[in-house]
């Protein structure tokens, strides 16, 4: 059974995309690990169903590298949306998502008929511990900070949900981390009983900041939504930048501008169509 899909990235957070209105997956769990796979497969940091909703535009399942599904996907949701767009199944320039999150709302940038990029209202940021979730029981909080023992050292981290549970630690040089190394031992912490995506943050300036993101079930990537959201968030609530301000967040594979309001997080980013190809079901 040979099934198209559609190779796409935001900021270098690259998976493998499959139009469910047209096909039917039925082990996605089990897709995702054998086609993510760089060596052996295509190569991503995971799959994406394009759904039908019955409630919004699309609907957007995601699934990591370890096969596990999130429930959210700041940089593949722009994705879906330019997918949707460009290939004319809904042609409309404000689209709605649904997520296992909850519906999104999606502004297209379009240059000459094709989506370039998209303004994503992600929501509210969750800052109540039992929904992120993560277990402070024992732990002294010094504002929105929370201390978090890994071998024998002890980490500031502000715990934060974007529809993922994040949490984000500020560094003085986040390109030297040993990430591979630390990255695991902060997804499976106990403080985390749904695991843990994890963002080091430097501060540059007021409007700007570097980032690099352990995620739970897919490692480092280049990009991430949500944890860049997350980052914007943690960094407002900790005084290093302000609400109602455009905050770029430099990652490795690119820039996402985030603005944290009253009400809501908006993101801003690319979308890129890398390659289409067939993918042989046996």
């Amino acid at each position: 059974m040979m099934i198209p899909f559609t190779k796409m990235h935001g900021c270098g957070n690259d998976y493998i995309y499959i139009n469910c209105f047209e096909n039917v997956i039925e082990n996605p769990e089990l897709l995702s690990k054998k086609v993510s796979d760089r060596h052996f497969g295509i190569g991503g940091d995971g799959i994406v169903l394009i759904c039908p909703s019955e409630v919004a535009d699309a609907k957007m399942r995601m699934f990591n590298i370890d096969g596990s599904e999130g429930k959210m996907c700041g940089n593949a949701i722009r994705c879906v949306a330019k997918y949707i767009y460009d290939n004319d199944i809904v042609p409309k320039e404000i689209l709605k998502i649904e997520t296992l999150s909850g519906v999104k709302i999606i502004e297209l940038h379009i240059e000459n008929g094709v989506m370039h990029s998209a303004t994503v209202d992600m929501g509210q940021a969750i800052l109540d511990p039992a929904e992120i979730p993560v277990d402070l029981r024992g732990n002294q909080s010094e504002g929105f900070v929370f201390p978090l023992t890994i071998d024998n050292e002890t980490y500031a981290i502000t715990p934060v949900s974007m529809g993922n549970p994040h949490g984000v630690i500020f560094t003085n040089d986040v390109l030297s981390l040993d990430l591979p190394t630390i990255g695991p031992k902060f997804e499976h912490h106990p403080m985390f009983p749904a695991g843990v995506n994890t963002e080091f943050i430097e501060i540059e300036n007021r409007n700007s900041l570097k980032m690099r993101v352990w995620e739970r079930g897919s490692g480092e990537t280049l990009a991430c939504g949500t944890g860049a959201c997350a980052a914007v968030v943690a960094s407002v609530l900790n005084g290093y930048c302000e609400k109602n301000t455009d905050v770029i967040v430099k990652l490795l594979g690119g820039e996402l501008i985030i603005r944290y309001t009253e009400d809501t997080v908006y993101m801003t980013g690319p979308a890129t169509t890398v390659f289409t190809g067939l993918i042989e079901l046996l």
